[in-house]
């Protein structure tokens, strides 16, 4: 995970050229006998953002391989070996154009959150709404009371919802504390909620809780965000992490690439920008996981996770970002 750094002021885009470099490398104490694995490493390519190349290497060379797309739209690779091995390298590499979704967002205008809830509650007879599927608790997204009696205080009935996501947001950034290796993933949202610190992924799942706690419809994103050194040290090779946040169903936003999904940071209080790459969404991290899978032998292992995110290209405007990731 990259350090916690304050805000600094750099330029804010209308679209940037972005290359990721993803590494991922197991070594085991005994040799694996067989193993499947499933990796979600390949960008979105959509009206927010172009996926202009894409290539994942895999070592050793695995005896089975091939990518599906899964019920979210995400892409999906799935490989198996069938000979020992001591150990795992799976490298990605992507090229993404950016686009600014939310340049032109009005949060003061759109639906309430009573016209959104409403459109949500179930009613007999009536057309499905697909964004119901990010509606309900989910494996790493239980609902809690203690949750929705923390975010009524923004999501009041009457409020445009943009305006009081973004509220939410803001609070969740100003309440609880950025900590690298304070949680894991194991560790539930209530806990992370009662000690009030964590990390990017923790606080995804904490505002997930929130919204669909107060009958909102909102999905965990995975991707990157491109971060800066410290003013005058160089930018560190492998230095950087995946990131995560939220995405809440605003219909009626009124922005085509958006698609009625406002997205949310709230590691960085921010609403994201051409700095944010998106991987792939889900109601929560356990169906967008970046690399997974099940072996047999191996004993104990070590992990290394190696992240590089470039800028490439930029058009700019002056604004304000802020770089943590989590």
């Amino acid at each position: 995970m990259s350090p916690l750094r304050p805000p600094v002021s750099t330029p804010e885009v209308g679209g940037a050229r972005l290359s990721v470099e993803h590494e991922t490398l197991y070594h085991y104490d005994h040799p694996v006998e067989q193993s499947q694995h499933i990796a979600c490493l390949r960008p979105l390519s959509d009206g927010g953002q172009r996926l202009l190349s894409f290539d994942m290497v895999v070592e050793p060379t695995p005896a089975q391989h091939s990518v599906r797309r899964d019920s979210h739209g995400n892409s999906r690779a799935y490989f198996a070996m069938h000979s020992a091995h001591a150990e795992l390298r799976v490298l990605a590499r992507s090229e993404v154009d950016v686009r600014h979704r939310y340049q032109a967002l009005d949060a003061a205008c759109g639906p309430t959150c009573a016209e959104v809830r409403q459109r949500l509650a179930y009613c007999a007879h009536a057309s499905f709404e697909a964004a119901s599927e990010f509606l309900y608790a989910s494996p790493f997204v239980p609902l809690h009371p203690e949750l929705r009696a923390y975010a009524e205080a923004s999501l009041r009935d009457d409020r445009p919802l943009a305006e009081a996501v973004i509220e939410l947001m803001q609070r969740i950034h100003r309440d609880f504390t950025y900590a690298p290796a304070s949680t894991d993933i194991s560790t539930p949202i209530l806990a992370v909620f009662e000690r009030r610190q964590g990390v990017c992924q923790d606080f995804a799942h904490l505002m997930l809780g929130c919204l669909r706690a107060c009958g909102l419809a909102a999905r965990y994103v995975s991707g990157y965000l491109l971060t800066r050194p410290p003013e005058g040290e160089a930018a560190l090779v492998g230095a950087d992490a995946s990131h995560a946040w939220v995405s809440v169903w605003v219909p009626g936003l009124g922005l085509p690439q958006a698609e009625d999904w406002l997205d949310l940071d709230p590691t960085n209080d921010c609403v994201p920008g051409v700095h944010h790459v998106r991987v792939a969404h889900g109601r929560d991290f356990g169906d967008v996981t970046p690399l997974r899978g099940v072996i047999r032998g191996g004993g104990q292992h070590t992990l290394v996770v190696r992240v590089t995110t470039r800028l490439l290209s930029e058009k700019t405007t002056e604004a304000l970002l802020r770089t943590t990731t989590g």
